[in-house]
């Protein structure tokens, strides 16, 4: 139990989703895939590198009055794969979902390679297989260029 006076306390939500368990560090690239910018309207919180049990530090971010779309997720999970996601109503935690790393990502992130055919301005979806969980690294499925974690992060 926190000393009296040492604990600061968040206000809880009524409507919205918290976004916990993210790696330390990557709530702003989170907040970036939500389009949190200073036009932004809706109440959030963010906290970095708040202790945690099971990774030592976390992130989280609160929003409230919004729940995250499928591909909002999707972009979510290749940036902190072991992130959990609470959506909020009524102030109760109505539906926790984890976030899932898909063996395969169509449509989120471009290709680095010039060369590629997702660049030729042909219609054709960028497509990815997952490589590697952690680090996370994609190997695009037309030219076998590999995308780095810093090479994702930058595209967000």
């Amino acid at each position: 139990m926190a000393e009296a006076g040492t604990e600061l306390r968040v206000k809880k939500i009524r409507d919205g989703t918290v976004i916990d368990h993210i790696k330390a560090g990557y709530g702003p690239a989170v907040l970036r895939i939500l389009g949190v910018t200073k036009d932004f309207d809706k109440v959030l919180t963010m906290a970095m590198n708040v202790p945690s049990s099971r990774t030592g530090r976390k992130d989280i971010v609160k929003v409230e009055g919004r729940e995250l779309a499928r591909s909002e997720l999707n972009k979510i999970s290749l940036i902190t794969p072991d992130a959990t996601v609470n959506i909020i109503r009524d102030y109760e935690v109505r539906k926790k979902v984890r976030v899932s790393l898909p063996k395969r990502i169509q449509g989120i992130v471009r290709c680095i390679n010039p060369n590629c055919v997702t660049n030729a301005g042909e219609p054709v979806e960028p497509t990815f297989d997952v490589v590697s969980r952690d680090p996370i690294r994609l190997r695009c499925t037309y030219c076998g260029k590999f995308l780095e974690e810093k090479e994702i992060m930058d595209q967000f």
